[in-house]
């Protein structure tokens, strides 16, 4: 199954959202964006399309990983 990713970046509304390859392993994309936020510089994933996005280190506000067409919310959860 595919791995969707959505990382906050600061002083920003908008999120970005990747769809990573057939085969991906969340728990190494995990370790991917801890020895980013660990070792500074940039979080580097690259999504199906083979399309690359980098992210500054300082610029994360969050991580969020999950299976593809998962449940989609909308609104606040209590």
């Amino acid at each position: 199954s595919t791995v969707e990713v959505r990382i906050g970046v600061t002083y920003t509304a908008k999120e970005i959202e990747l769809e990573l390859p057939e085969g991906t392993e969340a728990d190494q994309v995990k370790a991917d964006v801890d020895a980013a936020l660990t070792g500074g510089g940039v979080l580097w994933l690259t999504d199906k399309k083979g399309r690359q996005v980098g992210v500054p280190a300082e610029k994360v506000a969050y991580v969020d990983l999950g299976a593809a067409g998962g449940d989609r919310r909308i609104g606040f959860a209590g």
